[in-house]
């Protein structure tokens, strides 16, 4: 590999030690830490990404370390947090529901890493793995953020979680922002959905 490869394959690895950092703070009880590492990977895989195509510095190793690290990261570290923080209480059931979060996360891994030439740039098919992970961790930092153990809100995380590994597997198309570019033109009521959004 030239040494350029190794700026985003850095970055990659910061994404995957976000995973782990994520799923130990969750062992040990700490959901806000391990929710906000997974917010922090998914910088870093926002990153990782872009630079490798700036840098022209893409590869299949690159490909593979980087799903393997989005496994970790958006797949094991949330449904641990799942049933560490709520699930648990379920007992097999909340197990089985944790299991389907990675499950479905590496299946839709799977499928994007074999049937990306085959699908256009402007969309993903189902819900991306770092989305579905964040919707995760926004739910615990809010429930915490009220004063509640993520516990009391088991039901709706029972149900998110059961939501989101469903949509990951989907055939919906989701709209991907890696072709946007941010110097092009658009209407007011599109600049409006934005800063919408962003609030």
């Amino acid at each position: 590999m030239r040494k350029v490869y190794l700026v985003p394959n850095i970055i990659t690895t910061g994404n995957l030690f976000c995973g782990f950092l994520s799923v130990i703070s969750s062992c040990r009880g700490n959901f806000q830490t391990a929710a906000w590492a997974i917010f922090v990977a998914a910088i870093f895989d926002a990153l990782d990404g872009r630079i490798a195509r700036l840098a022209r510095a893409t590869s299949p190793f690159g490909v593979q370390y980087d799903s393997l690290s989005d496994l970790t990261s958006f797949g094991i570290a949330p449904a641990i947090l799942l049933h560490q923080s709520a699930l648990g209480q379920f007992d097999r059931a909340g197990m089985m529901v944790s299991f389907l979060f990675a499950l479905c996360s590496a299946l839709r891994l799977a499928r994007f890493n074999v049937s990306v030439a085959r699908i256009s740039k402007n969309f993903f098919q189902g819900l991306p793995t770092p989305g579905a992970a964040n919707m995760v961790a926004f739910f615990v930092i809010f429930t915490i953020f009220r004063g509640q153990d993520p516990a009391s809100r088991a039901g709706w995380l029972f149900f998110l979680a059961v939501t989101l590994s469903l949509l990951m597997v989907s055939t919906l198309a989701f709209p991907s922002f890696k072709e946007f570019h941010w110097r092009s033109r658009g209407g007011f009521g599109l600049l409006f959905v934005g800063l919408l959004g962003m609030v």
